[in-house]
C-alpha cells in the first residue's frame, strides 16, 4: 500500500564546520519527531562521520535516517548523494578524502567539525578541509554515486553560489542527475519560471538546514510504499504509481 512520507532530505550536522554546534544527531532526530517529518538524509560536507551516530540515534523511533553527503565538485557545484547503507557512504568518503583539497581546517575561520556518537558525546574533530572543494568533476562524482547504488541530486541549483547552474551555467545533457534540488528560499514554480531548463528533472525541496530551527524549512512530500531509498528512487522515476506528490 502506497503512503505519503514527509522528507527533508538535506540536514548538516555539527562534522559540517558552517553548522550550529547545537546540530547534533540526537537534536536533529527530536527536532525531526517534533516537526512531524518521516524521512530525513543527513548530508555533511565531504564528510560522512555522523551518518553513524545519525543512524543509530534513530533507531526506535519512527523517524527514517538516509545516510549521505554533499560533495563538492573540483568545479565547486554542491552535489548530493543518498545511500541504503552506511557502507555505501564510507566508500564514497574515502574516495572524497583521497581528493580533497590539502590542507587543515582552520576552526576560528570556518567553524569546528565535531565528531560524535549517538549520545552526543564528542568522540573527536575532523581536521581535515570539509570546506574545500575535491578534484573530482561533478560527472565522475555522478558516476561514483550510482557505482555505489545510491541517487545524485544537484544542491540548490536557485542559488548562485555552489549550485550548477551558478557555476556551470547550465545543466550538462550527459550527466545523469537523479534529481535537482530547490532551496528553501524560493518555491518550485518560481524556479521553473527562472530556469525553464530544469522543468524537465524531478524536483524537490529541502532545508539544507545548519540550524535547529531550519529542519523542515523545506521538504518534499513523496507517495511510496516504505521509506527506503529504493522507494524513493522509484518516486523520483514516477514508477509503480510512486512519486513526488508535492513540495512545501
Amino acid at each position: 500500500m502506497l503512503k505519503c512520507f514527509r522528507a527533508d532530505l538535506h540536514i548538516h550536522t555539527c562534522l559540517s564546520p558552517c553548522a550550529d554546534l547545537t546540530m547534533s544527531p540526537k537534536r536533529i532526530i527530536n527536532t525531526g519527531l517534533v516537526k512531524k517529518l518521516d524521512i530525513i538524509a543527513v548530508c555533511d560536507h565531504n564528510s560522512a562521520e555522523n551518518v553513524h551516530a545519525a543512524l543509530n540515534a534513530s533507531r526506535n523511533t519512527r523517524l527514517t535516517v538516509i545516510a549521505g553527503m554533499e560533495i563538492t565538485s573540483a568545479e565547486e557545484v554542491h552535489v548530493i548523494a543518498l545511500f541504503a547503507t552506511y557502507d555505501a557512504v564510507h566508500a564514497l568518503q574515502e574516495l572524497v578524502y583521497e581528493n580533497l583539497t590539502a590542507g587543515e581546517n582552520d576552526e576560528a575561520l570556518f567553524g569546528a567539525q565535531i565528531i560524535v556518537n549517538a549520545s552526543d558525546e564528542i568522540e573527536g574533530y575532523n581536521k581535515r578541509l570539509l570546506i574545500g572543494a575535491t578534484s573530482l568533476p561533478i560527472k565522475r562524482i555522478v558516476d561514483e554515486i550510482h557505482r555505489l547504488g545510491g541517487l545524485a541530486i544537484a544542491s540548490h541549483i536557485d542559488r548562485e553560489a555552489y549550485s550548477i547552474i551558478g557555476q556551470l551555467g547550465f545543466i550538462p545533457d550527459d550527466l545523469e542527475l537523479d534529481a535537482l534540488e530547490i532551496s528553501s528560499s524560493t518555491t518550485i514554480a518560481a524556479a521553473i519560471e527562472r530556469f525553464p531548463q530544469i522543468k524537465k528533472y524531478t524536483l524537490i525541496s529541502s532545508s539544507d538546514a545548519h540550524y535547529l530551527d531550519d529542519i523542515g524549512k523545506a521538504t518534499t512530500q513523496f507517495t511510496i510504499e516504505k521509506p527506503t531509498l529504493e522507494e524513493l528512487r522509484k518516486a523520483f522515476r514516477d514508477v509503480g504509481g510512486r512519486r513526488v506528490v508535492a513540495q512545501a
